[in-house]
């Protein structure tokens, strides 16, 4: 089975960090939420995967290379979430795929999704998850099978009518192109799952209790980069435990005897500690950070690169720089 990454959109809730990266590039621990996805895929069997680009395709480009079993496709205009995924179905072939979002922070079990999908026999199977605030998610209906009966986008609480959250991680049979409208663009809130629900055509949902953050605002990149460090979310992760609590991804190199650090802190390659700091955790330095003498941390992100200086405070921060692409560097 293939498998495509969305990741062409202009991620415009994780601004000003997506002024200068797209946002399967933005850092979460030691690599790209895309990176991580592309993990998840290459351990669930997807050897064959192709990415849509459009922003900043070159960044994307550079960082994962060519071959390999990955693939792009560049769009010069957005055609939108299902219209990208129409544009690669010469890709897909014959059989049915599996997309998912490239900012989606997730251990979901895809082999699991593909199986339900078979099962179900429908033409579509969308993964949902219980989700806590229904008015930040698309919600899906369903009766007793498991067969979608209808949506809500963004309900208030006391109007929804599921709390099942849309994950955005799908699988398809090649037929769903047949319910696409006619035009390059399409959406699949707005016009296919539509399509399906007026021809009485089956899909069917799987609903899952695997991590999942799509990592749509300031709030939930923090939110999800903490869970990852504190194992809610099964990455894998570079690193190696040097104290209670604190990983160090280099290979080499060892905390100044001064630091005073409270786990869980994560710190990256190539990072330069100050006399006299003081972490406190969840803390995340970047590779290549530059932390000064005297500052402290507690409960924030330091991306690649970023320099803080001597004496800061940092408290609830996500913080970095003009320059975060230049210091992404592939794991090995």
């Amino acid at each position: 089975m293939k498998a495509m990454v969305l990741a062409a959109g202009l991620g415009t809730r994780l601004r000003p960090i997506t002024y200068e990266i797209p946002k399967p590039m933005v850092p979460v621990l030691d690599r790209p939420v895309m990176a991580h996805i592309l993990d998840l895929l290459q351990r669930h069997g997807f050897e064959q995967v192709i990415a849509n680009l459009h922003y900043f395709p070159d960044s994307i480009r550079a960082y994962f290379g060519e071959g390999g079993g990955l693939s792009y496709r560049y769009e010069p205009e957005l055609l939108g979430t299902a219209g990208g995924v129409r544009g690669c179905a010469e890709f897909f072939g014959e059989e049915s795929f599996v997309v998912i979002s490239g900012d989606a922070l997730t251990d979901i079990d895809l082999t699991a999704l593909a199986a339900r999908h078979h099962e179900a026999g429908g033409i579509a199977t969308l993964a949902v998850k219980q989700v806590s605030d229904t008015r930040e998610y698309g919600v899906v209906l369903h009766d007793r099978d498991g067969r979608v009966t209808g949506f809500q986008e963004k309900p208030e609480p006391q109007e929804a009518l599921s709390s099942l959250g849309n994950c955005g991680i799908y699988v398809f049979s090649p037929a769903i192109f047949d319910y696409f409208p006619e035009g390059p663009f399409a959406d699949w809130a707005q016009d296919v799952f539509p399509a399906l629900l007026e021809r009485d055509v089956p899909f069917y949902i799987h609903e899952v209790g695997d991590y999942w953050n799509d990592v749509g605002s300031l709030a939930e990149l923090r939110q999800g980069t903490f869970d990852a460090l504190g194992g809610e979310l099964r990455l894998q992760i570079a690193g190696r435990e040097v104290a209670p609590g604190v990983v160090l991804a280099g290979a080499e190199g060892a905390l100044p005897e001064d630091l005073q650090v409270e786990g869980p802190v994560w710190i990256g390659d190539d990072v330069e500690i100050g006399a006299g700091v003081r972490l406190k955790g969840p803390v995340v330095l970047g590779d290549g950070a530059r932390v000064g003498a005297g500052a402290q941390l507690r409960e924030s992100i330091v991306f690649p690169g970023t320099e803080i200086a001597a004496g800061a405070i940092l408290i609830g921060a996500i913080t970095g720089h003009a320059g975060i692409v230049s210091s992404l560097r592939p794991r090995s």
